[in-house]
């Protein structure tokens, strides 16, 4: 576990965001979530899934790692990066090449004109590929242009290996994200991030036991969906592999916060099962999580 930092959830929807203008402009529309949704502070309103991790290192140097920046990317950053004192980013760390997880990139540039010289982006050798085809205009011959009012930005190419940022250690998850199409989590520590998911390969189960912390997508109770999780697929894997604490995240406008939080809570004392519905801007304290961990492990003997 990591005992130093904490993980800010910068976005907890689908990629359309909630509210979604198709509800608010519905004439026939009673969506109360969407409706409630567009008070700025609502925990019904879900940015693009998006997470940073803030860690110290060993030899004290602070890191703000992001993963995914999507369409509503600047929005999370502002609302969010003042508050929890994120200015500087270390690294980005790219899930797949879908526009709710690479559609903010271009925003970048307000960081490497005025905060920093460049931002590392590390993503798989076919998601760069689809990069500069999305942002053509960050490339020459080839190669990443280093002048000009662009994003000023170092590409990192990893695949499924680990890879530290810092002290940090970060294990790709791979999963399927719809019909054969591979999307990565990751496991830092013993938390599990997995914001994309239609189905867990058996090659990638053995890194999502003895977990204490699962974020996984959950999209909606029904009807399934071919590139997400519902909650009885979610709640399946919860069932299988056991972590301590579970979130769900990647959430569309079917569901309400406070209701179905109600509703997850049940379990709890039904089957032991520890389940909330994450939201933007819910904060996880590494150095809290350790300590009631510590707690339990001590008063049970283990």
């Amino acid at each position: 576990m990591i005992n130093n930092g904490k993980l800010i959830f910068l976005g907890t929807g689908s990629s359309d965001g909630i509210p979604r203008v198709s509800c608010l402009t519905d004439p026939n529309s009673n969506c109360k979530v969407c409706n409630d949704a567009q008070n700025p502070d609502s925990k019904n309103r879900r940015r693009n899934t998006s997470v940073a991790i803030k860690s110290i290192d060993k030899n004290g140097q602070s890191r703000n790692i992001i993963i995914d920046a999507g369409k509503t990317f600047w929005e999370s950053a502002i609302k969010f990066f003042p508050k929890n004192e994120i200015r500087e980013i270390s690294d980005l760390v790219i899930t797949h090449a879908h526009a709710d997880a690479i559609g903010g990139i271009d925003y970048l540039r307000d960081w490497t004109n005025f905060v920093q010289n460049t931002v590392k982006i590390n993503l798989r050798d076919q998601d760069l590929e689809s990069i500069k085809k999305v942002y053509f205009y960050l490339f020459e011959n080839g190669k990443v242009k280093t002048k000009g009012p662009i994003p000023k930005i170092q590409f990192n190419i990893i695949d499924e290996k680990s890879f530290k940022i810092g002290d940090l250690n970060i294990t790709p998850i791979p999963v399927f994200h719809g019909n054969q199409y591979i999307s990565f989590g990751y496991k830092f520590g013993r938390i599990a991030y997995i914001s994309d998911v239609s189905e867990i390969p058996k090659s990638s189960e053995n890194m999502l036991e003895d977990l204490d912390i699962l974020i996984i997508d959950a999209l909606r109770p029904e009807p399934a969906y071919f590139s997400h999780f519902t909650y009885n697929q979610a709640l399946e894997a919860i069932r299988k592999f056991k972590p301590k604490k579970s979130f769900f995240t990647d959430i569309m406008c079917a569901v309400d916060h406070d209701e179905t939080n109600y509703d997850l809570s049940k379990l709890l004392d039904t089957e032991g099962i520890d389940i909330q519905l994450a939201y933007d801007g819910m904060t996880i304290d590494f150095n809290y999580w350790f300590f009631l961990y510590s707690l339990y492990v001590f008063s049970s003997g283990g």
